[in-house]
């Protein structure tokens, strides 16, 4: 336990900043996994629709230190893809 003014106030920060943090990571999880349901489920057009929507939120993560730029371009990346055969699946069928 804080002893000191200091280290209490610290204490206060961490919990105010952690719930900040768990809060973002939990938007941009919720956001991912709307999109690969919509991905597994074979949508297209729903998968299409979402996908701007998904990017801007980890791109969003990105900025709060969520993510790193680099998994935010690899996930993005992925997602992009797996969109694109599902769209030429269906212009197939």
């Amino acid at each position: 336990m804080a002893n000191h003014k200091s280290a209490h106030k610290r204490n206060r920060q961490t919990i105010s900043r952690t719930e900040v943090n768990r809060n973002n990571l939990a938007q941009m999880r919720t956001g991912l996994k709307k999109m690969r349901a919509a991905i597994d489920s074979a949508d297209a057009k729903a998968a299409e629709e979402l996908l701007p929507s998904t990017a801007s939120i980890v791109d969003c993560s990105v900025r709060k230190g969520v993510l790193t730029k680099n998994k935010a371009a690899r996930v993005k990346s992925r997602l992009t893809r797996k969109v694109n055969e599902l769209r030429k699946a269906a212009a197939a069928s």
